[in-house]
């Protein structure tokens, strides 16, 4: 799994228009929380075999770009959840999962929905 770095408000713009083009997922992880580690941990166990090779992933580190987080609630009109997975499509959110509901079982269903 190759994690890119989502440090911005005018990244998470050009994410959003990405997702028109192919389908994006955005992890918002909180770096002091065991369950979103154990989350996060799942996910970089588990994708590679999950061929999800055309989805990009962004990883969001909560407490340095709260901003951003916020800014992901307004605009893809979620609620704000750590740790939180994002599928986002078409310039939309299709999917979200959050805690230790996130799957990537679940996730693959969804890209391919």
């Amino acid at each position: 799994m190759n994690w890119h770095p989502l440090t911005s408000v005018e990244q998470l713009n050009e994410v959003i228009e990405e997702s028109k083009s192919k389908p994006v997922v955005i992890f918002k992880h909180s770096t002091s929380c065991s369950i979103s580690a154990t989350a996060k941990s799942r996910l970089e166990r588990k994708w590679d075999d999950a061929d999800l090779n055309d989805v990009k992933a962004y990883y969001l580190d909560l407490l340095k770009y709260r901003s951003v987080s916020n800014e992901i609630a307004e605009v893809l009109e979620v609620h704000h959840e750590s740790p939180q997975l994002l599928l986002v499509k078409d310039g939309q959110c299709t999917y979200e999962a959050s805690h230790l509901g996130i799957s990537v079982d679940e996730l693959k269903s969804q890209v391919t929905a």
